[in-house]
């Protein structure tokens, strides 16, 4: 990273690719990330070729997105991206590193060039699944950038700090915590989230798989497939995709950044597992545009996600939202393929629910944003 000396970027370096990816000999691995971190970069590639293993470096920045969008003609939005196929027909796993500094960096585009581009890119996205590549991701939403800091209401270094306290939790605890909250959903069948701000939903899992994402691809995540093959640093999340259909309620969202924008009082109505209605108090617009141009598949609720890592905490006054703070809730709609599900839509959203409790036949596994396990 930007702000890490040699020693830490080295260190950091052998953790992914030794610990979280599972690298062995032979393997061919895509390392992708910013100019920002190419230090961190070239000691994961060099990592890589230590275990023997063949690694591919790309680097991206904001810059190169925005003229990519802005100056490549639309027609080729919809054209099958036969590179990546063929990238993808041999590559074994990724290690990538979140690298966008600027919220909204697309946000004039119209919706209808991402859709395109996200079925284009269906191909892709099936080829990675059948072939089970093993993923790394060293961000998941809270990768420390001045924007987000101001978006979060923190500063630069409050969030730096609580990344990297996630990032570096007491791995060991957090697989038991893991292991604990698994075998209460997995055995589970009607959950029920609610929250004072007007929240009630009902859903059931089930016999659905249930998948705690814990920092480490161990032999037992590796032989369950694509979803229980990526890793989402930092760690700290139970997730389980429901029984289509079974999603019943209503979900109020206080606060869901999308771009640059903030949509304040988001209500999403769901009956029969999709999604019938979608209002805001504020702020909808460019969400609703983004919605009304995807395509099947969008509607459908897509998963629960419950935040394990105790080390992430969420700032009194702050309007930080992540994936990971013990006791955060998160649901979504659209895909929900890397959550064990079936459905493949390029469409997806997630909503973060802090302060909810949530019931497992009657069970409290989280009460008011506290978790119980």
């Amino acid at each position: 990273m930007a702000d890490m000396g040699k020693a830490e970027n080295e260190a950091l370096a052998q953790k992914l690719v030794n610990q979280c990816a599972n690298i062995h000999e032979g393997e061919f691995v895509l390392v992708s990330g910013g100019m920002r971190d190419l230090e961190l970069l070239e000691d994961i590639a060099i990592n890589v070729g230590k275990k023997g293993a063949y690694p591919i470096l790309t680097i991206g920045s904001d810059r190169l997105t925005r003229r990519w969008v802005t100056e490549v003609p639309v027609k080729y939005d919809s054209r099958t991206p036969e590179l990546d196929l063929k990238l993808f027909g041999f590559i074994t796993a990724v290690i990538s590193v979140d690298y966008g500094e600027t919220i909204g960096l697309l946000s004039d585009i119209p919706a209808e060039r991402f859709v395109a581009r996200g079925k284009a890119y269906e191909p892709v996205n099936d080829l990675v699944a059948k072939r089970n590549v093993k993923g790394v991701n060293l961000g998941n939403g809270l990768y420390p950038t001045e924007p987000s800091a101001r978006q979060f209401g923190l500063t630069l270094k409050e969030l730096s700090d609580l990344f990297w306290e996630g990032v570096n939790v007491d791995y060991t605890k957090l697989e038991a915590t893991g292991k604990s909250v698994q075998s209460t959903l997995a055995g589970g069948n009607e959950v029920v989230l609610t929250n004072p701000n007007g929240t009630n939903l009902k859903l059931n899992i089930e016999k659905r798989q249930v998948i705690v994402s814990d920092g480490v691809l161990s032999v037992e995540d590796l032989k369950g497939g694509y979803a229980t093959s990526q890793v989402f640093l930092p760690a700290g999340e139970a997730y389980v995709s429901p029984v289509p259909g079974t999603a019943e309620g209503t979900v109020v969202v206080d606060r869901q950044f999308f771009q640059d924008k903030e949509i304040v009082g988001l209500t999403l109505t769901f009956k029969a597992g999709k999604l019938i209605s979608m209002t805001a108090k504020s702020g909808l617009e460019p969400l609703q545009k983004m919605y009304d141009a995807a395509g099947p598949g969008k509607e459908d609720f897509a998963f629960i996600d419950l935040g394990i890592n105790p080390n992430v905490t969420l700032k009194p006054g702050s309007k930080l939202v992540a994936w990971m703070p013990a006791g955060m809730v998160t649901i979504g709609i659209g895909n929900n393929v890397w959550a064990g599900g079936d459905n493949k839509s390029p469409y997806s959203m997630a909503s973060f629910l802090p302060g909810s409790t949530l019931k497992v036949d009657g069970k409290v596994l989280v009460e008011n944003g506290v978790l119980k396990n």
